[in-house]
């Protein structure tokens, strides 16, 4: 085990981009069949589509804008350390949370095959309450984030964070669509508030 971390955290300092896209397809994908089977208790109705649409988005989506963030935040430098983490906090809080939540509902909308205009819709179900969760976990992570990892095992420390985060926005987003089908929330799925 201790090799297999040593390895990874060698190709997070090689080739970040790669290592956090992979990173991000596995953990946004292993987030959904959480969301699958442990929240909506889908068991053999597991939809492997999915899942699928779930670990592109984390890869290939998801993954280089965040990557790219974090470079562009790991080179701001600051006065004080404590500024930083403040700083740093507030600019990825306050600017990158609300577009990356947006980002993420839009993303899905589409690639369900939906048309453009029910991006609104998924929005203005989802997107307020989402955001506001967002903050509730990820201010405190962070904080924690800025203040104790290493700068190439940022991505990977909110990665891990975001296995739970990931498990709720696929099912937030299960929910949401099941609405708009007009299934309703309880045919066949748990509801998540």
């Amino acid at each position: 085990m201790a090799s297999l971390l040593k390895a990874y955290n060698a190709l997070l300092i090689r080739r970040p981009m790669a290592a956090q896209c992979a990173t991000a397809a596995l953990l946004f994908g292993a987030g959904d069949v959480l969301a699958q089977q442990a929240i909506e208790r889908r068991g053999r109705r597991h939809d492997f589509v999915r899942t699928a649409r779930l670990s592109f988005y984390g890869g290939a989506l998801f993954g280089p804008v965040i990557t790219k963030w974090f470079t562009l935040l790991n080179r701001l430098q600051f006065a004080s350390p404590t500024r930083g983490i403040v700083y740093k906090v507030w600019l990825d809080q306050a600017i990158a949370s609300p577009a990356v939540v947006a980002y993420f509902f839009t993303s899905m909308t589409l690639l369900e095959g939906k048309p453009l205009y029910e991006v609104g819709e998924r929005l203005g179900d989802a997107y307020v309450p989402t955001l506001l969760r967002n903050w509730c976990v990820f201010v405190p992570a962070q904080a924690l984030n800025f203040a104790v990892v290493p700068a190439h095992m940022r991505f990977v420390f909110v990665s891990v964070v975001s296995l739970f985060w990931n498990t709720y926005l696929s099912a937030v987003n299960a929910q949401t669509k099941a609405r708009e089908e007009g299934a309703g929330a309880g045919a066949g799925h748990a509801r998540v508030e």
